[in-house]
């Protein structure tokens, strides 16, 4: 049975990763490194991961996703919290809404396994509600059961599920440094053609005030997003990669993480340096590649973030708020 969220009138943000994993997840399905064998062999330092994305629930019992990976399905059926209960009907999900950070194939795709005409709602930025309304295959997901609802910037938004009932959360979406998704990009265009919408944090509330930011993709720290963290209890954090240039240091990919709009975590521009004054009470690590040492529990890369005060995100993490 689930945990209610009012409890001796204490309001609790539940929190549940799904997935720690950037696209391809952990180790990604044709990566044959070292670090992919150990992963395959079951070697407990290096825990297997899919796909990024978190759930959360002001009650304990609806959920709402926070990007849809591909591997939901799999999601689903490690995560009790999200299955039917025993004497819920014969078609039936605590699944109650879905939203979009952006429109990566790793955030959107998942949305494939929600088609049973289960009643839920789908959020995103009028620009992720287009892409998904010009791909005819999202058509899948029955409009009569599927509202898909736009999630304005900076704006309190009050989430509902598909039969227009309260979750008793709160989202402030806010567009942060990032890219159009790679699937997207338009080489003539400037900026490959990102434009505001295309990548966007959310600070997430419950009604009592309690509250936690999810940030999964960011290509760098600005004052405005400096400001809007400093002091938070939580921050899901992008941990795509350790450094800029790792993936074509490691021969597997000829682009750096500013090409495909991530900031690094090392470095004097990297993130764990971005966030030393912040005062964040804590910070971990999310959507991170598989060339990223952080997988890595003993690695000098691990030692060097938890020394600075962050954790990494690991599948099936629950926190409460």
């Amino acid at each position: 049975m689930a945990v209610p969220s009012i409890f001796f009138g204490i309001s609790v943000l539940h929190i549940l990763v799904l997935g720690a994993a950037a696209g391809g997840g952990f180790p990604q399905w044709n990566s044959n490194d070292a670090v992919a064998r150990r992963a395959r062999a079951g070697d407990a330092g290096t825990p297997l991961r899919t796909q990024s994305s978190i759930a959360v629930s002001a009650d304990g019992e609806r959920w709402v996703l926070f990007n849809a990976s591909p591997d939901l399905r799999q999601q689903i059926n490690q995560r009790r919290q999200l299955q039917p209960g025993a004497d819920a009907p014969l078609r039936a999900s605590p699944i109650a809404a879905v939203v979009l950070t952006n429109a990566d194939v790793d955030h959107v795709a998942g949305l494939l396994n929600l088609r049973e005409s289960q009643a839920l709602a789908i959020y995103g930025h009028d620009r992720v509600l287009d892409v998904l309304a010009r791909n005819s295959i999202f058509n899948v997901l029955n409009p009569d059961y599927v509202a898909r609802r736009p999630m304005p910037v900076d704006t309190v938004l009050a989430l509902k599920d598909g039969h227009d009932q309260s979750l008793g959360l709160r989202v402030r979406a806010f567009p942060v440094p990032g890219k159009v998704a790679l699937w997207l990009e338009d080489k003539n265009a400037p900026d490959f053609g990102t434009a505001e919408g295309d990548t966007l944090g959310v600070e997430i509330f419950d009604e009592k005030g309690a509250s936690f930011f999810y940030i999964p993709a960011c290509a760098r720290m600005t004052p405005e997003l400096a400001d809007r963290l400093r002091g938070a209890a939580l921050v899901f954090f992008d941990g795509t990669l350790w450094h800029d240039d790792e993936m074509i240091q490691a021969g597997v990919g000829t682009k750096t993480g500013r090409r495909m709009g991530h900031m690094s975590c090392s470095g004097e521009d990297g993130s764990i340096a971005a966030f030393s004054k912040l005062g964040v009470r804590r910070k971990i690590f999310i959507h991170i590649n598989n060339t990223n040492p952080l997988f890595v529990a003993n690695s000098p890369e691990r030692a060097e973030a938890e020394a600075a005060g962050w954790q990494v995100a690991d599948d099936g993490m629950e926190i409460s708020l």
